[in-house]
């Protein structure tokens, strides 16, 4: 069974560019704009990993993360963040994310990190 990736970011250039390049690699890809498509989602569907940008308009990615675990507690999380929000960051990896990316990432660097995370 293919394993199922969320990719939950406000900009639609880099929810297309992930979805493009997992897609290829043979993932099952779900796109969120904002928290609440992304909880739906979840709920639904819940994915193997989810990449997850911290700088989204009305619920941030602290709040999308914590919905997450709530919701699914093992659920496997990685942050994509400006440079600069080390604070979030923090906040974020002690809330059980895996690990975080900053902005602008490598999409190899994404990729490679998929492979890892989903084969743990």
């Amino acid at each position: 069974m293919e394993k199922k990736i969320l990719i939950v970011d406000d900009q639609f250039g880099i929810r297309i560019l992930l979805n493009e390049v997992l897609q290829k690699e043979g993932y099952d890809t779900y796109q969120a704009a904002n928290g609440l498509q992304a909880l739906e989602i979840v709920k639904d569907n819940v994915p193997d990993l989810v990449l997850l940008d911290m700088k989204i308009p009305g619920m941030d990615g602290i709040e999308i993360l914590k919905r997450m675990k709530e919701m699914v507690p093992d659920i496997k999380v990685v942050l994509m963040t400006a440079y600069g929000e080390l604070d979030m960051i923090q906040e974020a990896m002690d809330l059980g994310a895996i690990t975080h990316f900053a902005k602008p990432f490598d999409i190899e660097d994404i990729r490679v990190a998929v492979a890892k995370y989903l084969a743990e």
